[in-house]
């Protein structure tokens, strides 16, 4: 394990994330310094978000297919009963939030709590195993790794802004061009306020995806933090850190449940007409 000379250098160090990218002297490559990091600018990729991200992935459409090949109809073991446990509650989100009809609304909605949440999950996996587990197979004992992707605003925007592109393309879909840009101009006080329509309307609109992404990030990011405080504590730090991830997990599931019905919310008033004034 790397020695640190102080808790702000332990933590500083877990808050870098694997790059990849073009280094001052023009080639191209991983970090391997806070400096070189910064000076890679914004094309460069968190290699280790993205890797976590695909991984989790992976593994949530493993899961649903193992379950979804295997299920029976009589007892069903603990894996179906939670996978149908879990189908259950997003359907029934959907069908109280979502009045329009949409195939795809489901699955999407399954697909981000679910992704989101085992994202999520990775915060309450101690911090120091999954990065030290990435340093002894790169053999870099001061290799940056952060195992949790919504710790990285990168992967939160990226599921914001998706949605968003979702809200815009419905929108347009479902009202046509003209209706779509009628919400922002004629509501809520009519055509004869079109200034303050625009002024009210197009900044709360834009707020969604910032919104979606921040809350998220941030409530993730403190999560980490604070876990990385406990680390230092030394001789204690397993049980606070055990008492800490009882009520994480509660934050974790509530941030994944949270998105995931905004997303609903969202796209249930892309589908819907706006009432006229």
């Amino acid at each position: 394990m790397p020695e640190y000379e102080s808790g702000t250098e332990y933590i500083a160090h877990h808050l870098g994330f694997l790059k990849y990218g073009q280094k001052a002297d023009g080639s191209w490559g991983i970090a391997h310094t806070m400096e070189e990091a910064n000076a890679m600018g914004f094309w460069s990729i968190h290699l280790d978000s993205m890797f976590m991200s695909l991984l989790l992935g992976v593994i949530f459409m493993g899961v649903f297919y193992f379950v979804s090949r295997k299920a029976t109809s009589g007892i069903p073991g603990g894996l179906q009963n939670a996978v149908e446990f879990i189908v259950e509650m997003v359907q029934t989100t959907v069908k109280s939030t979502f009045f329009a009809r949409n195939e795809l609304i489901g699955p999407l909605a399954l697909t981000i709590f679910c992704w989101i949440f085992m994202m999520n999950l990775m915060d309450l996996v101690p911090v120091d195993w999954i990065p030290l587990t990435a340093a002894f197979i790169a053999q870099d004992s001061h290799l940056y790794f952060k195992a949790v992707p919504t710790t990285d605003l990168n992967i939160t925007a990226g599921f914001a802004i998706s949605v968003f592109f979702l809200i815009i393309f419905f929108s347009i879909k479902i009202k046509g061009f003209g209706g779509f840009l009628g919400e922002f101009a004629f509501h809520p006080f009519g055509k004869w306020a079109l200034p303050l329509n625009l002024i009210m309307e197009v900044p709360s609109f834009l707020a969604k995806p910032v919104s979606l992404a921040l809350r998220l990030y941030g409530n993730l990011f403190a999560g980490e933090m604070i876990f990385m405080v406990i680390a230092l504590v030394g001789l204690f730090q397993l049980p606070l850190h055990f008492a800490w991830a009882v009520f994480h997990i509660l934050i974790i599931t509530l941030q994944a449940y949270l998105f995931m019905m905004l997303t609903i919310v969202y796209l249930n008033q892309a589908h819907t007409e706006p009432e006229a004034h």
